[in-house]
């Protein structure tokens, strides 16, 4: 199935009561620049996003650090995994396994299509 996920969106203000440490590459689905949105009561980003649940299809995918061919894999994803896209830029796209992680990068080629 695809489409949007159903993660609250906060309401009321959002504000940080102090210093957060930052997580570890590939657990936390944060960026500088955006976020997963259920991370939007706990870490500072730019932006919030709610994301679209997309498969991993029939290959697999290797879930990377960084968006490149050669960067550090988190985790390998088995085909039919479910994925929670967040980002596109090219021929990558950013997203995690839920809110709690793993995140980082698969091909966009990797990722069954979009239902209408």
């Amino acid at each position: 199935m695809s489409g949007s996920a159903t993660y609250p969106v906060p309401t009321g203000p959002l504000c940080l009561a102090g210093p957060i440490a930052r997580p570890a590459p590939g657990t936390l689905p944060l960026r500088g620049d955006l976020a997963h949105i259920a991370l939007a009561g706990t870490h500072l980003a730019a932006h919030y996003v709610v994301p679209h649940i997309r498969q991993i299809g029939g290959q697999g995918a290797a879930l990377r650090l960084t968006p490149r061919d050669d960067s550090d894999t988190v985790v390998t994803l088995a085909p039919g995994t479910d994925f929670e896209l967040l980002d596109v830029a090219g021929d990558w796209a950013w997203g995690c396994l839920g809110p709690d992680g793993p995140s980082g990068y698969v091909k966009g080629d990797c990722l069954t299509p979009a239902s209408a």
